[in-house]
C-alpha cells in the first residue's frame, strides 16, 4: 500500500487547476452587474458623485478665491496704511491735526501720503430729486495726490488737478457713479451737489483696499473750504509705505500724527481685512467639506446596499459559476471589482461635476479657476477606498455560497 501512495498523491496534484483571471477578464466579469442593471448602477454611482462633487467644488472654489486674493494683494500691495481719528478721553470724536499730512510725509520710507475730509453736503442726479434720497453717497474733500496713495485707477475721465480742485468739478467713485446712473464723464454730464451744479470730470475704478471710496464723490479741498463750509479737518489719511518698512512705520504713525494724544489715532492695514475674510472663509470651507464627506459616506452606504441586493439576486449565477469551476477567490474578486467599478464611475462623474461647478462659479465672480490636482487625486483614491469597503462584505458573502446552496435558491 505504501508503494501506491505517491502515485495517488501525484494524480491528485496533477488534477485540473482553476484558470487564473487576467486583469482584463476581472474587469469584464466585474462589469456584468453594471451592464445588466444600468439604472440601479447609475443611481448608486450618483450618491458617490454628489459627495465627490461637493468636496471638489468646495476645495476648487476655495483655491480659486485664494488665488484671486493673492493676485489682488500682489496688484494693489499690502503696504497701504490708513490713519483715522478715534475718540478722546471724554468719549467724543477726535480730530486729526491740520499738519498731520506734512508730519507723516517726513517719515522715512513713506512713498505717498494723502487725505480726505467729510463735507456736509449731498449729491443728486438732478435738482428735482428729494433731499432724502441720498443713496448713502458721501461727499469728500480730496487732495490732488489721493489717487497714487490709495492705488486708484480711473475708469474714465481725469482726476482732480491744481486747476479743477478750485472749481465745480467732481470725480465719482465706482459705486456712486452706478447709483447716480452715470456711465461716462463729460463736459455735459452734471450732478447737483451742495445747491449747485458740478461737472463730472472723472469716474474711478473700484478701489479694493479702500472700499469706502467707491461710494463717495470727490471735490477739491480748496473749493469745499471756500464754497461749501468745509472746516479743513481731514478724517482719514492714506499712507503708502515702502514694503520693507511697513511694520516700523506703522508703529510710529500714531505718535507722528498726534504727538500729544497718540491714543486718539487709529492705524489700520486694509490688506489685513482681506486676510481676515479669507480666514473666515476657511471656517465655512471646513464645514462644507464635512457635509461633502457625509454625502460621500451616504453614497458608500448606497453602493454597499446595491451590492448586497445584487448578491441576493444573482445566486443562480454564482451557483453556475461555482459549478463550472470558479473558486471562492474568483467570486470574491468579481463582486469586489464590481463595487470598485461602481464607485470609480461615481468618482469620475463627481470630479467632472465638481470641476464644472468650480469653473462656473469662478467665472461668474471674475476669479481665476484653480482646482488642486491633489484634490482630484484624493477624490479618486477616496472613491476606490469607499468602493472597497462597501463591496468587501457582499463579496465575502457571495464567495461563501456553495454551488448547491446557490442553485437550490429559487
Amino acid at each position: 500500500m505504501l508503494d501506491h501512495q505517491p502515485a495517488r498523491r501525484h494524480q491528485r496534484d496533477s488534477g485540473p487547476r482553476p484558470a487564473r483571471l487576467r486583469p482584463l477578464d476581472v474587469a469584464r466579469v466585474g462589469a456584468i452587474g453594471l451592464r445588466t442593471r444600468p439604472i440601479r448602477a447609475a443611481l448608486s454611482a450618483l450618491g458617490i458623485a454628489i459627495g465627490i462633487a461637493a468636496m471638489i467644488a468646495v476645495l476648487g472654489i476655495t483655491a480659486s478665491s485664494r488665488l484671486d486674493l493673492a493676485h489682488r494683494l500682489e496688484r494693489y500691495g499690502t503696504n497701504l496704511l490708513t490713519v483715522t481719528a478715534g475718540v478722546d478721553l471724554r468719549g467724543e470724536q477726535a480730530q486729526l491735526p491740520d499738519e498731520a499730512v506734512d508730519m507723516v510725509a517726513r517719515i522715512p520710507d513713506v512713498e505717498h501720503v494723502s487725505a480726505i475730509g467729510k463735507v456736509d453736503a449731498a449729491v443728486y442726479r438732478s435738482d428735482r430729486v428729494p433731499a432724502s434720497n441720498t443713496n448713502g453717497i458721501a461727499v469728500l474733500a480730496a487732495r490732488t495726490d489721493l489717487r497714487p496713495a490709495v492705488g486708484a485707477t480711473l475708469a474714465g475721465g481725469a482726476w482732480l488737478n491744481r486747476a479743477t480742485e478750485r472749481t465745480t468739478a467732481v470725480v465719482l467713485g465706482a459705486t456712486a457713479a452706478r447709483y447716480l446712473g452715470i456711465a461716462e464723464p463729460g463736459p455735459d454730464v452734471r450732478v447737483w451737489l451742495g445747491g449747485q451744479w458740478f461737472t463730472v470730470i472723472g469716474i474711478l475704478a473700484p478701489v479694493p483696499l479702500a472700499g469706502e471710496l467707491d461710494t463717495a464723490v470727490f471735490i477739491g479741498a480748496p473749493f469745499a473750504h471756500d464754497q461749501l463750509g468745509f472746516d479743513g479737518h481731514m478724517n482719514t489719511l492714506y499712507t503708502r509705505i515702502a514694503p520693507h518698512a511697513v511694520d516700523d512705520v506703522r508703529a510710529k504713525l500714531g505718535r507722528t500724527v498726534n504727538p500729544e494724544y497718540p491714543n486718539e489715532v487709529r492705524v489700520e492695514r486694509p490688506s489685513d481685512a482681506l486676510r481676515v475674510k479669507e480666514a473666515t472663509d476657511q471656517t465655512f470651507t471646513a464645514l462644507l467639506l464635512g457635509l461633502g464627506a457625509v454625502a460621500l459616506l451616504v453614497g458608500g452606504v448606497g453602493v454597499a446596499n446595491t451590492m448586497i441586493i445584487s448578491v441576493l439576486e444573482r445566486r443562480g449565477e454564482i451557483g453556475w459559476r461555482r459549478a463550472l469551476g470558479a473558486t471562492k477567490g474568483q467570486i470574491r474578486i468579481q463582486f469586489l471589482t464590481e463595487a470598485l467599478l461602481l464607485s470609480a464611475l461615481g468618482g469620475a462623474g463627481g470630479v467632472l461635476l465638481g470641476v464644472a461647478i468650480t469653473t462656473g462659479y469662478a467665472l461668474t465672480q471674475g476669479w481665476p479657476v484653480a482646482v488642486p490636482g491633489w484634490a482630484q487625486a484624493a477624490a479618486v483614491a477616496a472613491t476606490l477606498f469607499i468602493g472597497g469597503i462597501a463591496g468587501l462584505y457582499p463579496a465575502i458573502r457571495a464567495a461563501r455560497l456553495s454551488p448547491t446552496e446557490a442553485l437550490a435558491t429559487p
